[in-house]
């Protein structure tokens, strides 16, 4: 475990950060998207007016001639004209912020659902931890943002009405009023956006610093993740005992259906097993110093013959792992012996510690193409 007083120092792990996330701790500022939708209103507002005029001019038009010749069904028309493009109008404004709410979240890292933050809890409603809230860094840095925009929009608010009261004052034709306030209002809500994004990517910047402070791990704690991720070395150690363990079992269950044991002749065992169906003789057990004690005693139980055969014992023991084959440069030599235990075995004479029938200055070097293969190694099991 991690000392409390630990510095914490080193940047997050992907780990730490995509818990972080499932938890909700992640840097979003909630003003990036409504500074956006102002300033699609900024750049979309002058020729939204022009539009809205035009049919302003268009619908009070239809009016003056239904007035001539007033009808309820004409009043109707005239409605469902109205309200249709009110409707088109509010749709496309909506499918603009939606678009921005979109884009906002993307670029602030995508869209994400914390269960955890869906909970109550409990530590929400504790006075001390609500204090810390209104007074500490964090409410601090809220309050000069809401002093900042406010002087920001107050500033731009009062040179673009400040601009504006000529053309209130003046007897100008209407039309052109309406088109010159639109542009001074345009230009403000435009410089108020791009202010605001500012203001936004320096709040984004500030949570992100804050989260990464936040997410930062020590030492031990970076340790301990990466010993839970590989495994403790401890408990793999333990897990290999028990697979080597269970493996040597296995191999020693298997002695009672081999055919001859060779041993060497007390340090080194090798039992073979001959299926002529199968092709040459496979290895069925292997060991050395203990383990080829155990194979020696558990062959004696079952009454498999033991031959001794030094060189021969070696070189199986040297050059095969349990289930190969054994390598053909051995093949006459091992045949010498299987041929000594088979004709004993139809005698009737089972078991037994022999020598081995065959001259022991006659084995063949074993060429290097049928070196040791890497199978299941059993050499220092248990």
């Amino acid at each position: 475990m991690a000392s409390a007083s630990e510095e914490k120092t080193e940047k997050p792990t992907p780990k730490k950060k995509k818990e972080a996330r499932k938890e909700g701790q992640v840097p979003r500022t909630p003003e990036l998207g409504g500074w956006l939708g102002l300033l699609v209103v900024a750049l979309a507002l002058g020729p939204l007016m022009d539009h809205e005029l035009d049919a302003l001019r268009t619908l009070m038009a239809s009016h003056l001639r239904a007035a001539e010749d007033p009808s309820v069904a004409l009043a109707l028309q005239l409605l469902g004209q109205a309200g249709q493009h009110i409707l088109v109008t509010l749709v496309v404004l909506g499918a603009m912020v939606l678009v921005i709410g979109v884009v906002s979240a993307l670029a602030q890292g995508g869209f994400y659902l914390s269960p955890k933050l869906a909970k109550p809890d409990a530590k929400k409603l504790n006075p001390l931890q609500g204090a810390k809230r209104l007074f500490g860094p964090h409410a601090a840095w809220e309050g000069v943002k809401v002093l900042v925009k406010s002087s920001v929009v107050a500033f731009l608010a009062w040179g673009a009405v400040k601009a504006m009261m000529p053309l209130v004052g003046g007897l100008l034709p209407i039309e052109l009023v309406i088109h010159e306030v639109t542009s001074e209002v345009s230009r403000l809500i435009l410089t108020v956006a791009l202010a605001g994004l500012v203001m936004a990517a320096a709040d984004y910047a500030m949570m992100r610093r804050r989260t990464g402070k936040q997410l930062r791990m020590s030492h031990s704690e970076i340790k301990q993740e990466h010993k839970q991720a590989e495994g403790d070395p401890l408990v793999k150690s333990a897990i290999r005992s028990r697979q080597l363990a269970a493996a040597r079992n296995r191999m020693i269950a298997d002695v009672g259906t081999a055919d001859v044991l060779l041993v060497n002749p007390t340090h080194v065992a090798v039992a073979l097993r001959y299926d002529p169906d199968r092709g040459a003789p496979r290895v069925v057990a292997r060991g050395a110093g203990a383990i080829a004690a155990k194979i020696r005693e558990t062959a004696a139980a079952e009454r498999v013959p033991l031959v001794q055969d030094v060189p021969l014992a070696r070189a199986l023991y040297r050059h095969c792992q349990v289930g190969q084959e054994i390598p053909r440069e051995l093949w006459a030599a091992v045949a010498q012996v299987l041929a000594f235990v088979l004709s004993r075995r139809h005698a009737g004479q089972h078991g037994g510690e022999h020598r081995t029938p065959r001259r022991t200055d006659e084995l063949p070097e074993v060429l290097a193409g049928a070196r040791r293969r890497r199978a299941v190694t059993t050499d220092h099991i248990g």
